[in-house]
């Protein structure tokens, strides 16, 4: 049985969470921080940590083995000028990710800790916004390249 279809519709399912994912965690973050509400950001910072480790990590590891097999599958050479580009704006994006992870934990610390240090905090989400716009950028062009998968940059 030929498994092109079920690791195309694997990859697409977890760029959806991945793009989702990440887009409601920017969404909640971003939000509850504005808010101000201490509270709020304690319990915020502790979801997107946890979501972070249920949604995003999982859909990152098969978004990278099963784009993998599937430009096997397809015969796209690995050193292709699309497959590059591919490549190189995944691990952009996995620089960026990482560091927000990082960050995450760090907030969700300070978020928890009896007396709440917001200057601290603010300079770790605008470290962390720094990060997460290139990257959410980056994942955008990655979907242009797969949509459009330029013909001249997949040989």
């Amino acid at each position: 049985m030929d498994n092109y279809f079920l690791l195309k519709m694997l990859h697409i399912l977890s760029a959806t969470v991945l793009t989702g994912t990440g887009a409601g965690i920017a969404f909640f973050m971003f939000m509850t921080w504005r808010s101000g509400n201490t509270e709020a950001i304690r319990v915020t910072t502790r979801h997107v940590v946890l979501a972070d480790w249920i949604f995003t990590t999982p859909a990152v590891v098969i978004q990278l083995v099963t784009g993998l097999l599937l430009a096997n599958r397809l015969g796209i050479a690995m050193l292709s000028p699309w497959m590059l580009a591919v490549t190189g704006s995944f691990i952009f994006i996995g620089c960026c990710w990482l560091p927000v992870v990082w960050i995450q934990y760090k907030l969700r610390a300070l978020a928890g800790a009896e007396q709440f240090e917001r200057e601290q905090f603010d300079r770790y989400m605008r470290l962390w916004t720094a990060l997460g716009v290139p990257a959410f950028t980056a994942l955008l062009v990655v979907y242009w390249l797969m949509v459009f998968k330029p013909l001249a940059m997949t040989q």
